[in-house]
């Protein structure tokens, strides 16, 4: 749940695209002065320059309530030279012991704030925004589509400082304008808009106010003029690193490339950023290193799908909002497709080396990524562009065979384009874009028996807004195409996004001889935006042959997916609340024989309370379904509905102590499910540079029906199942000290245990049997039994003597301590220093009791037990040439 208060570029995302009302308030106008020496940034403005040009105090409230003015006064003046705009600040305060100045991380500003937002094209529908909290932290991102989405990785090179006295706090702002994309043709009008956050009392005002109900946000900003004279600026700077790195783990003598139990290097790289016009900058980058990033959370999968991690990496989440192509529904596992997922670059390698007797291999863990180049821009008539391209190298795994070391390659050199374009018309009411990815691999025979070759996708999507933008119509239609093999894709067809081989399938049956795979995918959704009622509704599809999965991510095809929701929202406070809003939606999927295969209901509620606490619940029930899924390439199966309840509050986050919890409850319809989960999260700031969080959180659940395996006896196929119980504990733990807004120390950690208890095996009889209990037959003790010997179980059916199945012993329990300590000085904007200890334990074996806290402490007690332990040190230097 997000924090109840934000840093204002983060609240300001909350204005609703909903038609514009008369204003009267009006767009107001600010001019500019010209100024012939730079000031010195130290958040002061005592100096005599800023005794030039006109001071504006005139806010109005954004909320709490909405059009009034503002209860502390604020002023600003604009000034500007050839190559900076610089924007002085007077936040004055009647309480100026209750400003609240919190030292955080970049872009994760607390406290009191204050903001400019400039919408330099002058295209209605981009604001650059740079914030800075009381405590000198900033927090700068860019708005598109007038508001509706924000990237909040864009880091560009500005300087900012602010100071205390007893009237008040103040910012003193140093903006080059090479930071800000423009050109001669947008004249000397830019949208302009400032803002602050009183956070004691929750309270945003702007400078040019903004109805709640406005259609958008860059639209309604205000204008700053006088920027006469001024040329758009090229950035180009060179940004070199060097990295230091040491692991030291467990020894293994047996073993010879982990007999030393460490392992050093030393590396670099370099990242660029040029301007190629005043409006289109790329960024490149060598040999790039991420030793920096948190590592992604412990999670165990039982499910054939992949699991979805979101991108960490820098380099790929500043823009990634510009060449993201999203054709889901929804948030989780449907709203996670994409034509691009940028965790395909770089990843671990997908082949493993062939090992006889005796053979040790150093695999890779990662594909190294040589070099990679982005191109991002909007042009003054609305065309924007956004264009990755990125080279992997061929990975090879250096393999020890007792006599002799030879190389087998694990991942082949592969090159990733994405190229992505829209143009707006109609100031923005119209909007049609287009994207195209494509992977090619410069494959070996052993690797091209189960990877693409080649990989493209592409699409077409166009948005209309009516006159008032009272209603939206979005398309957006994706085809793909990929190619190979036909041992690769046969495994494409069998893959777990299709299952080609199900025998009952009567549509897109499993072909052998095939060489390639196409099919197309898309969402087509119209949605009613003004006022407090919001309706939607909503298709999306996946033909048979759609995927997507070389470069993007999809979990399943073959899919028809209909969906039509209703809410209502009320923003003015009242009563108790602040604010509250509710929605439920009913949604069918079905396949492309035209087969029905589920229906489901959903409903969520939220409520912001006055005492700024918020709670809010849900639930969904889903019918009886048709799975083409659950018997992996086996025939549909009928699997029962489940109800799903959920609730949750968070408490007061203005406070020192503070804390949410969140817990579900799912129950299947049948009584063959049940999974309870919930989480607590408490954040503690004892004084304003250090915050501790704990992220505690459990989960518990059953099923009759756990997928084990499939076993083939004189031709024919039989699904095993089980029974399953699942338990899983872990916890996040976060230490964040700021020393200064730009020397930081962050330490998480998260133990993590999980275990798995499979029970009443079972073989699949008749899948869509009426009955639930018809559609299987449960092995009674007498027709199983369990060799500890061989460790697998053995079944004979008709009790004749002879086994009739074999299968493994799947119980487990997994033991994970994942942790990261960071600091990172940025001693001069663009420029760092991270000093980086990454620790891992990681334990499993199939005992299946899990213990709680004494796994958790076994983590750490194990004798002759050494972790896996990185160090490095990380040092850049940005050099602007330009």
């Amino acid at each position: 749940m997000l924090k109840l208060i934000l840093p204002v570029l983060v609240i300001l995302t909350a204005v609703r695209i909903l038609p514009a009302q008369e204003q009267s308030h009006g767009k107001k106008l600010y001019k500019a002065t010209r100024i012939n020496e730079a000031p010195v940034i130290n958040g002061i403005l005592d100096e005599k320059l800023w005794e030039a040009g006109e001071w504006v105090d005139d806010f109005i409230q954004y909320e709490p309530y909405n059009g009034k003015a503002a209860s502390q006064r604020t002023e600003f003046k604009i000034l500007f030279d050839n190559d900076n705009l610089y924007a002085g600040i007077r936040a004055y305060d009647t309480s100026p012991d209750s400003i609240v100045r919190r030292l955080t991380r970049r872009d994760q500003a607390d406290g009191d704030m204050l903001a400019l937002i400039i919408d330099s094209f002058h295209d209605l529908r981009t604001g650059f925004t740079f914030g800075i909290s009381a405590a000198g932290v900033k927090q700068d991102m860019i708005y598109t589509s007038d508001g509706q989405n924000q990237d909040n990785s864009w880091n560009p090179n500005w300087w900012a400082k602010t100071s205390m006295d007893n009237e008040g706090w103040t910012a003193e702002i140093k903006i080059p304008f090479n930071e800000l994309r423009f050109d001669k043709s947008n004249g000397d009008v830019w949208g302009f808009q400032v803002a602050r956050i009183l956070y004691r009392k929750n309270e945003t005002s702007l400078w040019q106010h903004i109805p709640k109900d406005s259609p958008g946000l860059i639209h309604m900003l205000g204008e700053l003029t006088g920027l006469v004279e001024i040329k758009p600026r090229r950035v180009f700077d060179i940004t070199p690193y060097g990295v230091a790195r040491a692991e030291k783990f467990k020894a293994e003598s047996a073993n010879p490339f982990l007999e030393k139990g460490r392992r050093f290097g030393l590396g670099g790289g370099a990242d660029a950023k040029i301007g190629i016009t005043s409006n289109m900058t790329m960024d490149l980058t060598i040999n790039p290193d991420f030793g920096q990033v948190e590592a992604d959370p412990s999670v165990v999968n039982l499910t054939a799908y992949e699991t979805f991690y979101k991108e960490r990496r820098p380099f790929f989440i500043e823009g990634s909002n510009i060449t993201s192509y999203n054709i889901g529904l929804g948030e989780g596992d449907i709203g996670n497709d994409n034509l691009f997922y940028s965790r395909r670059i770089g990843r671990q390698p997908q082949g493993r080396p062939e090992l006889k007797d005796g053979w040790h291999a150093d695999i890779p863990i990662n594909t190294k990524i040589l070099g990679a180049a982005k191109l991002t821009g909007k042009t003054g008539k609305g065309l924007s562009l956004g264009f990755v391209e990125a080279v992997t190298a061929a990975e090879k795994a250096e393999i020890d065979t007792v006599g002799g070391r030879i190389r087998q390659t694990v991942e082949p050199l592969t090159s990733y384009f994405i190229g992505r374009v829209q143009k707006d018309f109609r100031e923005g009411k119209t909007i049609l874009g287009g994207i195209f990815t494509g992977t090619n691999r410069d494959i070996d025979d052993r690797l091209a028996e189960f990877m693409h070759k080649s990989a493209y996708s592409g699409g077409i999507d166009f948005t209309q807004y009516t006159k008032g933008k009272n209603w939206m119509l979005n398309i957006n239609t994706a085809f793909s195409h990929v190619s190979g093999t036909r041992e690769a894709i046969q495994l494409t067809q069998k893959s777990p996004v299709r299952y080609f081989q199900r025998p009952d399938r009567k549509h897109n049956r499993y072909d052998p001889e095939r060489a390639s795979l196409a099919g197309t995918g898309g969402r087509i959704g119209i949605q009613k935006l003004n006022g407090h009622l919001l309706l939607l509704g909503s298709t999306m599809w996946r033909s048979p042959g759609f995927e997507i999965n070389d470069l993007g991510y999809i979990q399943t095809a073959d899919q028809i997916m209909s969906v039509l929701v209703a809410g209502y929202s009320e923003w003015e406070p009242r009563g108790i609340y602040r604010n509250y809003n509710f929605n439920a939606d009913i949604w069918a999927v079905h396949n492309f024989a035209g087969q029905h295969l589920g229906t489901g209901i959903e409903s969520y509620g939220s409520m912001g309370f006055k005492n700024y606490w918020n709670a809010w619940t849900g639930g969904n029930l889903s019918f009886s379904q048709l799975s083409p899924y659950i018997l992996r390439g086996g025939p549909m199966m009928k699997i029962p509905g489940t109800i799903n309840l959920r609730a949750g509050f968070t408490s007061d986050n203005r406070k020192k102590l503070n804390f949410s919890f969140y817990g579900s409850l799912s129950k299947g319809l049948e009584k063959d499910s049940r999974n309870l989960y919930s989480e607590l999260k408490i954040d503690y700031r004892p004084v304003n540079y250090i915050t501790l969080s704990f992220k505690p959180s459990f989960n518990s659940s059953f099923t009759e029906l756990q997928y084990v395996t499939k076993l083939t006896k004189e031709e024919k196929d039989s699904y095993i199942f089980a029974g399953i119980d699942r338990k899983t504990i872990s916890a996040s733990f976060r230490v964040n000290v700021n020393l200064a807004p730009d020397l930081t120390l962050q330490y998480w950690g998260q133990p993590f245990v999980a275990s798995g208890k499979y029970y009443d095996h079972k073989v699949i009889t008749d899948p869509v049997a009426a009955n639930f209990r018809d559609r299987f037959l449960t092995f009674t003790r007498e027709q199983i039994r369990f060799d500890p010997g061989q460790g697998k179980y053995i079944v004979d059916t008709d009790l004749n003597g002879i086994p009739d199945f074999e299968f493994r012993n799947n119980n487990f329990i997994v033991r994970e301590f994942l942790s990261n300590f960071v600091l990172r000085w940025e001693f001069n904007p663009g420029s760092a220093l991270y000093l980086v200890w990454s620790q891992t334990r990681n334990y499993s074996d199939n005992s299946s009791d899990i213990r709680y806290f004494s796994d958790l402490g076994d983590l750490f007690n194990r004798d002759n037990d050494i972790p896996h332990n990185i160090f490095l040190i990380k040092f850049s230097y940005r050099f602007a040439l330009k």
